[in-house]
């Protein structure tokens, strides 16, 4: 976002350095008053601070202090979304192959039935 270092806005939000390293590092579940406080130093919404969009899935959480904190997880990207469909194309045509083979099975199924009764019939016929 901004080249500030992780002392200067660990002091901004009077914590320890690795304090605020683990928030950075998604180690740690944040509390909303400190995503908005992160928020406000880096001079954007709490919405683009999480990074939300119409895919993003909350986690709540109680703590022992009874103040709410949530981890955010958004489900996919764009990039998520173009590689989910081409798996899907890719699988969708995995689907039709083996539906030609199996139709192409039961063909040779009914084939072979209907040699098998000829087979029968023939020999019935000779006995």
């Amino acid at each position: 976002m901004k080249n500030w270092s992780r002392k200067y806005i660990a002091n901004k939000l009077t914590m320890s350095v690795p304090g605020y390293g683990s928030i950075e590092r998604g180690e740690t579940d944040v509390c909303v008053t400190r995503l908005a406080q992160l928020a406000e130093i880096f001079e954007i919404t709490l919405s683009n601070l999480l990074g939300m969009t119409e895919k993003t899935v909350f986690n709540f959480t109680k703590t022992q202090t009874t103040s709410t904190c949530f981890g955010i997880n958004p489900i996919l990207n764009n990039l998520d979304d173009l590689n989910l469909k081409q798996e899907l194309e890719k699988y969708q045509q995995i689907q039709q192959a083996q539906q030609k083979e199996i139709e192409n099975l039961q063909r040779q199924i009914t084939q072979l039935e209907e040699s098998f009764k000829l087979l029968k019939d023939e020999r019935f016929s000779r006995s």
